[in-house]
């Protein structure tokens, strides 16, 4: 009954909740919803007997019993079969009844519709709409369930003659010291146990760190840096010039990492600071170095490697209020947004993040998200943003722009009085008309964001952050 009295109020179907009519008989296509909430962590709700094209008005359903066995029907049609589970309740004289769908265990993914088959008949969730998966979304379920790691697939045409011989023979000379058994191998079997080859082959992870060129073999396996006169693609400065300084970053993961790093510092603003006690001066930059470093670190190792993203480069957005470092390839496996930092996730490509922890310095111990964290607190910066999207992880450093709004508007608005604002799904204008506050930016970093994180807030679009249909609702 609390379920039909917010959906009446937001007029609005969300990530979670479809209504159904079904006043006069059951909805005969169920498939694509069973199967995007059944695919996704959260599940999801079928609401039945709420008319959306009535303006979400209750009408009620024609008879429970029947549309409840209909419903089971359609559900034992799915693969994996959904176990729906109902709950009734009686709302102004009418009959509504629920139907949650619970979410299916990640090895078993996706739930889809047997009767059009695995590619035709598995949707995912998207804000209020059931859209079919793409074949890397397929793809993604099947190389976590099979253990395949794409950085250990063979690259048919590079041989040992491309690869930076010194450098792999420091590699392997300091993977002896550590492992005095490997004197026992064979060369071609420490190479096999390392994973530079695998088959007589050599492997992606051994050409992203090894190889002399590797993006003669993969073009876009690199980073394409830009910096935008504005906050937004396509803004301009005083001469029309879209973007005042752009790279294309390429090589061995670890010489791109300092490559991006270096474009970064030649980009940013550097303020100098005077210490009140001592009176020495330090510069500062923009933003934490070492916050960057983490953020392309995390990007260029943990992306997806896979044939369905190696046309992607790692982008790397300078904008005038933040820096963006998108990531393709979504979070892997069981990793969601609010564990990242704090559970151990699955690595995607473990030969990989192996070697590039040797050659670059990184640790692989999932430290890099603290750190990024960190580093922004230290600093006196908005929190850092992460975004897990449908096709693409992306890490949002907002620079002192934040703090200088914060000095304009002054005090904060209270939050609990922006949620029951929000009962009905909000804008972003919207809700920077409602605080008084005149730059939208402002209020999204200082009130929404934190009260997304914290879960007190939901998008309606949550796959499409930036939308211009994007809204906003209190949970």
């Amino acid at each position: 009954m609390e379920l039909v009295k917010t959906v009446c109020e937001q007029r609005a179907e969300t990530q979670t909740l479809e209504c159904k009519a079904a006043h006069t008989d059951c909805p005969k296509r169920l498939y694509d919803t069973l199967s995007s909430f059944s695919n996704q962590d959260s599940g999801g709700v079928l609401l039945f007997g709420i008319d959306e094209k009535a303006g979400f008005q209750v009408v009620g359903v024609y008879d429970l019993q029947d549309l409840q066995k209909k419903v089971t029907e359609q559900c034992t049609q799915m693969e994996p079969p959904v176990r729906a589970v109902f709950t009734v309740a009686e709302v102004d004289g009418r009959w509504i009844c629920a139907a949650e769908i619970p979410a299916i265990d990640l090895s078993e993914r996706p739930c889809y519709y047997r009767g059009a088959g695995r590619s035709k008949g598995s949707y995912i969730r998207v804000g209020d709409a059931d859209l079919p998966m793409t074949d890397y979304e397929l793809y993604s379920y099947e190389a976590f369930r099979r253990h395949l790691h794409d950085d250990e697939r063979s690259v048919e045409r590079a041989s040992l003659s491309m690869l930076d011989g010194d450098k792999l023979e420091q590699y392997i000379l300091r993977r002896r010291a550590d492992r005095p058994g490997f004197a026992q191998l064979t060369r071609e079997q420490t190479l096999e146990i390392l994973n530079i080859i695998r088959d007589g082959e050599m492997t992606l992870a051994a050409v992203m760190n090894f190889c002399l060129y590797p993006q003669g073999y993969f073009p876009q396996l690199g980073i394409t840096a830009i910096v935008v006169p504005g906050t937004q693609i396509g803004d301009t400065d005083t001469d029309s010039a879209r973007f005042t300084d752009n790279k294309r970053i390429e090589g061995t993961i670890d010489r791109m990492v300092e490559d991006a790093v270096a474009f970064c510092r030649r980009n940013m603003k550097v303020r100098t600071i005077i210490d009140p006690v001592t009176g020495t001066r330090k510069d500062r930059t923009e933003y934490p170095i070492n916050a960057i470093r983490e953020a392309v670190l995390n990007a260029v190792i943990h992306r997806d490697y896979s044939i369905y993203t190696e046309g992607t480069p790692v982008q790397i957005d300078f904008f005038a209020d933040r820096l963006e470092i998108h990531s393709p390839g979504s979070l892997y496996g069981r990793m969601t947004v609010e564990q990242l930092g704090v559970a151990r996730p699955d690595l995607r490509n473990p030969a990989l993040a192996v070697m590039a922890e040797e050659l670059t310095g990184a640790e692989n111990w999932y430290s890099g998200i603290p750190t990024i964290r960190r580093a922004m607190a230290d600093y006196g910066l908005p929190e850092p943003v992460f975004e897990n999207r449908r096709n693409e992880f992306v890490v949002i450093l907002y620079n002192q722009a934040a703090a200088e709004a914060a000095a304009e508007h002054g005090e904060q608005a209270d939050a609990p009085d922006l949620l029951a604002f929000c009962k009905t799904p909000r804008s972003r204008q919207e809700i920077a008309n409602y605080l008084g506050i005149k730059t939208v930016f402002y209020a999204m970093s200082h009130y929404v964001q934190p009260l997304l994180r914290s879960g007190q807030l939901a998008m309606t679009l949550p796959e499409s952050p930036k939308s211009r249909k994007q809204r906003y609702y209190a949970v």
